[in-house]
């Protein structure tokens, strides 16, 4: 696989932690939910490296957090299909964020065994080495540079002598690409979408529960939406699903199964090794 070009060019300083609290980083994330899929799809995700621990999450949390405090609003957002983490420094120990009818969090521990070559290439200003790892299932190359010795890098990768700038795996389905730096004198306040989510803390359990919790949504994934339209005594309310007005309890069969198509298709995450394994339609 030919190695991906970055979106922008890379904006960076690095004068680590001796004037800033947060230290951070914006990759841009590509990837595909559908393994099957012609399009990658893309976000941008920070990675915050604090004096005591570094967090993973999507960039557009941040800025609806902004916004919330700027204009005192309470708007919430979560999408699942991009990862959000923390973990301490220098611990391969990372607690995941999941929201789905409830905050959850999930701790595990994510050693990365890392291969270093003799490979090298330049990247703007920067001297970047190649490394390669097997993780979650899926075969990974890195491009670190030990001229910035920050040993952190995307989702649970880290421990290279070096930050990663470029990370993607063999199958071409997702790419982490080095964008943006900037420091903060503060720590960055996350607690308004990490720490709590909707006002509540994440309540911890184990990934067997969380698997357990998909497989009861995929068995019934409208079951929330059918309860609500059955108990409506609302002759003017309007129930739309997939930009179909939903007007007669037999259209959830439909509407169940494409649902349930859906989510077998998005089953392709980053830790390949962690797909849920649905039933199949009989």
């Amino acid at each position: 696989m030919k190695p991906f070009k970055l979106l922008i060019p890379i904006l960076l300083t690095f004068s680590f932690l001796a004037t800033a609290q947060t230290h951070r980083f914006i990759y841009a994330f590509q990837f595909k939910s559908d393994s099957l899929a012609k399009e990658f799809r893309e976000e941008n995700m920070v990675l915050d490296v604090n004096t005591q621990d570094v967090k993973f999450y999507p960039y557009m949390y941040a800025e609806n957090d902004s916004l919330n405090k700027v204009r005192d609003y309470k708007n919430i957002i979560w999408d699942d299909s991009v990862p959000t983490l923390s973990r301490k420094r220098n611990s391969n120990e990372n607690v995941s964020y999941f929201f789905s009818g409830d905050y959850f969090s999930i701790t595990t521990a994510d050693p990365v065994i890392w291969r270093l070559t003799e490979e090298t290439k330049r990247s703007a200003d920067y001297t970047l080495q190649k490394a390669t790892t097997k993780f979650g299932g899926r075969n990974w190359t890195a491009w670190f540079s030990k001229d910035v010795v920050v040993p952190e890098g995307p989702y649970k990768f880290r421990g290279l002598p070096g930050l990663i700038f470029e990370l993607y795996d063999d199958r071409d389905q997702f790419r982490f690409s080095l964008v943006k730096s900037q420091k903060f004198k503060d720590t960055y306040d996350t607690s308004g979408f990490l720490e709590s989510f909707a006002g509540k803390k994440p309540l911890a359990i184990s990934e067997k529960v969380w698997v357990a919790k998909q497989l009861e949504q995929y068995n019934d994934p409208l079951r929330q939406f059918k309860e609500a339209f059955k108990n409506n005594t609302d002759p003017s309310a309007k129930f739309m699903y997939g930009g179909t007005q939903v007007i007669s309890l037999d259209q959830f069969k439909t509407m169940s199964d494409d649902a349930q198509a859906r989510m077998r298709r998005e089953n392709n995450p980053i830790e390949l090794s962690k797909a849920i394994r649905y039933p199949q339609p009989k």
